[in-house]
């Protein structure tokens, strides 16, 4: 069964939502056949898979080109784009336009866009124009140089309750999800039981409706070099894996024990002759 945006709002107080971030047809596959409730092909694709290091550099055509990769895979959880830089802090045709674009040429279900009350003229026009809607307060990566970095948001009391008030006005607005991301566990769990649409947490402790990783962090596909942040656990370690695999690649290749006759086409008896016959013809001509 494909999942909705009425299907993922209604699971609010009832099952706790489970949300990856995906970039392609593979992971998307994946994830569909692990019942996971929600595929975000996010800006952080900038890093994770283009090498950025930051969000602000991925275009609206980057993130459309791997929307479609995942759509392609036509996965059951429900597929949100995330709006990258620079194309909702524009003018409201031109972001409607680009919305546009992750519905009708990516497929996707929904868009996400980063801010409170700032984004209160684009969010609203986004689901005047039937485009569903997800939040993202605190931590917002495409703020990053406004707020001096990644930094836990909602530390004192006065930001606490900035955050609380954008959270009942991004649900006013029509949001049907939020997330929340790099705050205090209380101040999340606050705006969670106060809102009647679902929060997905990312380093914000557990008592949001959901969670949300990277899944490349899940599987562990980054190096040696990479430190993960706080709030990132490791559920295997296929970076190791990979690299492990490649090594052995390299050395069967190197001392010819791959490929086998099992990785290779035999041609027919028939054909085996004729073969057979021809080398002698190239001989000829070689000699």
């Amino acid at each position: 069964m494909k999942k909705t945006v009425p299907y993922i709002v209604n699971l609010k107080n009832k099952e706790i939502i489970s949300m990856v971030t995906a970039y392609d047809y593979p992971s998307a596959k994946a994830a569909s056949e692990a019942d996971i409730d929600i595929i975000l092909v996010g800006d952080s694709l900038a890093q994770v898979v283009l090498g950025h290091e930051d969000t602000l550099s991925v275009t609206v055509e980057e993130m459309l080109h791997h929307v479609k990769a995942v759509t392609n895979a036509k996965p059951k959880p429900l597929v949100v784009a995330d709006m990258p830089y620079m194309s909702y802090h524009v003018d409201l045709a031109d972001t409607l336009r680009n919305a546009a674009k992750f519905i009708q040429i990516g497929k996707a279900d929904a868009v996400k866009v980063e801010g409170g009350s700032k984004r209160r003229e684009t969010i609203q026009a986004l689901v005047n124009a039937e485009i569903p809607v997800m939040g993202h307060l605190g931590l917002t990566p495409q703020s990053k140089n406004m707020m001096g970095g990644y930094k836990v948001q909602g530390k004192t009391l006065e930001l606490a309750k900035k955050l609380f008030e954008d959270a009942l006005l991004i649900q006013e607005l029509g949001c049907f999800s939020m997330v929340l991301e790099g705050v205090p566990s209380i101040v999340a769990e606050s705006i969670s039981e106060a809102l009647e649409i679902p929060t997905i947490g990312i380093g914000a402790g557990k008592s949001t409706d959901g969670q949300v990783l990277v899944l490349h962090d899940i599987l562990g596909m980054k190096s040696k070099e990479y430190v993960d942040a706080k709030f990132v656990k490791r559920y295997s370690k296929q970076y190791e894996d990979t690299v492990e695999a490649l090594k052995s690649y390299k050395s069967e290749v190197q001392n010819k024990k791959f490929p086998t006759e099992n990785h290779s086409y035999a041609m027919g008896a028939d054909l085996q002759e004729s073969l057979e016959e021809w080398k002698k013809e190239i001989k000829k001509i070689l000699s």
